[in-house]
């Protein structure tokens, strides 16, 4: 079954900027309709607003702190209770930060796990089950090429898009006799408002991309025969996640945590 937009619906978290506004856009652009979830219903409005017009598709804003504990199971029981089943996931929304360890905000740290990790995990496994029953879309989440080696400097996010990363493949296997799409996509740097929440350009490594750039990575990714689990936007990116899973760990900590500024 080819990968299909119109008719379907997509749910986006992190929809109010950068990447997720412009899987919104791509998706609409498509055919499909969209929910868009982030905190600020200003702009997830004024973006389905546009998107409505531009496109003529049907899109919903809602207003959701995914951060919460059970947020993923109580975002299913609203759109359950307005009648709309999802058919595409992409797990957009997270957050990181620069500096040392032992010097981060505990509560910014528990905010980022239960962001980047644990709303990952329960909005994947509150949507999978339809998902797969449906087939026609994907699941998509966004890791990082911090995921492919320690990250001096950005401890806990490297981290939580290592965990993200492998949780996907792992999906991407145990669902691999359904027609449903699941891929894992490492960006490097990207031209959004993540380096702001970040607080540093110590933390741009490499070409920094557009969010249009990526999103096409995306597309490309699932609209082949057969998508692969993960894949890695850009070419110097895709060399430099090769080069650390073949150069021993602890030289690849090292590069990291130099490149970092660590």
């Amino acid at each position: 079954m080819s990968m299909m937009y119109r008719g379907t619906v997509a749910l986006i978290t992190g929809a109010s900027a950068g990447l997720g506004a412009e899987f919104a856009r791509q998706w609409a652009g498509r055919g499909a309709d969209v929910v868009l979830v982030a905190r600020r219903l200003d702009r997830l409005t004024e973006l389905a607003r546009d998107l409505e017009q531009r496109y003529g598709i049907r899109a919903t804003p809602l207003a959701a702190d995914l951060a919460l504990p059970g947020a993923g199971a109580a975002l299913r029981a609203e759109l359950d209770t307005r009648g709309i089943r999802v058919q595409t996931l992409v797990n957009n929304a997270g957050f990181g930060s620069y500096g040392p360890f032992a010097e981060q905000d505990p509560a910014q740290i528990d905010r980022m796990i239960q962001l980047n990790i644990t709303a990952v995990a329960g909005l994947t496994r509150a949507f999978l089950p339809d998902l797969v029953a449906d087939g026609r879309g994907a699941l998509v989440t966004l890791a990082s090429t911090a995921a492919y080696q320690p990250t001096p400097a950005m401890a806990v996010y490297g981290a939580t898009k290592a965990f993200v990363l492998s949780l996907t493949e792992a999906l991407a296997y145990e669902t691999r006799t359904s027609p449903l799409r699941v891929l894992a996509v490492s960006p490097g740097p990207t031209s959004t408002e993540f380096f702001d929440v970040v607080g540093s350009r110590n933390a741009v490594v490499g070409r920094t991309a557009t969010p249009e750039q990526v999103v096409a990575t995306v597309r490309r990714a699932l609209e082949r025969g057969s998508t692969p689990a993960s894949v890695v936007s850009g070419l110097g990116n895709r060399l430099s996640a090769l080069a650390s899973g073949l150069a021993p760990r602890r030289l690849a900590l090292t590069v990291a945590g130099r490149a970092l500024k660590a």
